[in-house]
């Protein structure tokens, strides 16, 4: 198993990506083969500082970076020896078997759209939003951001994926789906929610439950949480705020302590063909251990032979 890792994205790297496998490493006695992307002479005296006792990893060269303001497609394009387009490439040639990054968002999400492609029936892949409930589960939230416009058929295959995803990385049997809207009643919301709500009551691929509200969301009444992508992220970014605000006022409470998403690592894009985990800019060395982690978890259970298998066509 090899996974491959940008080690020059995020507002900290590389030294927190180095500290990251460093912890990955220390309390892991069956540890995946990691590909370390990057500047050759920056990571060497860290690589050396950190992890000289360590066997399990290759430097793989990549003198450039695409910068967190750059134009996706564009630095993609221009910067074919940059960490991303290094990952990339490992990932579509078979050389990785998943691949992680901090750096620049919507670079990874092109190189997964154009790069990996979508599982053949997904429309349109999708990420996710990790929700904390007060019970101290997670719920998923989706999509976050990526589809800010959606047909009532893509929020179907968003609770397809993210059923798949809580149902074998979480370990939640059955897991309940519900569709995010402004009242509970069946037949409530805009034009987007009355239609998808009955595909979404009708597809035997899912535990459908119906409706929940915003003041739902971090309660235990559904584990996947389906929308489009601008109300999605529009939550995501209230979610983010409340640890912001809560360290500002100095007010310590082990619930909203676990609104630090750092602490979750990453999240995948759902619907494309190899595992792709994105993570936060600000991550430090926890988070890019735990999206080594998720890395290698997914790739264990086969999640992407699992999502092929239920997008594939009926006979």
């Amino acid at each position: 198993m090899n996974i491959a890792l940008d080690m020059m994205g995020g507002d900290y790297a590389p030294e927190e990506a180095v500290l990251g496998v460093k912890e990955y490493f220390s309390g892991n006695t069956a540890p995946a083969h990691l590909l370390l992307i990057g500047d050759e002479q920056k990571l060497s005296p860290l690589v050396q500082q950190h992890l000289s006792q360590i066997k399990h990893y290759s430097v793989i060269h990549a003198p450039q970076v695409i910068d967190m303001h750059e134009h996706p497609t564009k630095a993609l394009k221009e910067k074919q020896q940059s960490s991303i387009a290094v990952g990339f490439h490992l990932l579509a040639s078979g050389k990785a078997d998943a691949f992680i990054s901090a750096g620049n968002t919507g670079a990874m999400l092109v190189g997964a759209l154009y790069s990996i492609k979508p599982v053949e029936g997904v429309s349109r892949p999708t990420i996710g939003a990790y929700m904390p409930r007060e019970n101290g589960k997670l719920g998923l939230l989706l999509d976050a951001g990526i589809n800010a416009d959606c047909k009532p058929e893509n929020l179907v295959q968003f609770s397809i994926l993210g059923s798949l995803f809580v149902q074998h990385v979480w370990n939640i049997d059955n897991p309940k789906v519900a569709l995010l809207n402004i009242g509970e009643e069946e037949g409530k919301g805009n034009i987007l929610a009355q239609a998808a709500y009955p595909l979404l009551k009708e597809n035997k691929l899912i535990n459908f439950t119906g409706n929940v509200e915003g003041r739902d969301v971090f309660l235990d009444k559904a584990d996947v949480i389906v929308c489009e992508g601008f109300t999605g992220n529009v939550i995501l970014k209230m979610a983010e705020s409340i640890y912001d605000i809560t360290k500002r006022r100095n007010i310590r409470d082990s619930y909203f302590d676990r609104f630090e998403f750092e602490q979750y690592g990453g999240v995948p894009v759902l619907g494309v063909n190899k595992p792709v985990i994105i993570g936060h800019g600000i991550s430090r060395g926890a988070s890019f251990k735990n999206m080594i982690l998720l890395s290698q978890k997914i790739i264990e259970i086969d999640l992407m032979g699992k999502i092929r298998n239920s997008f594939e066509p009926e006979a």
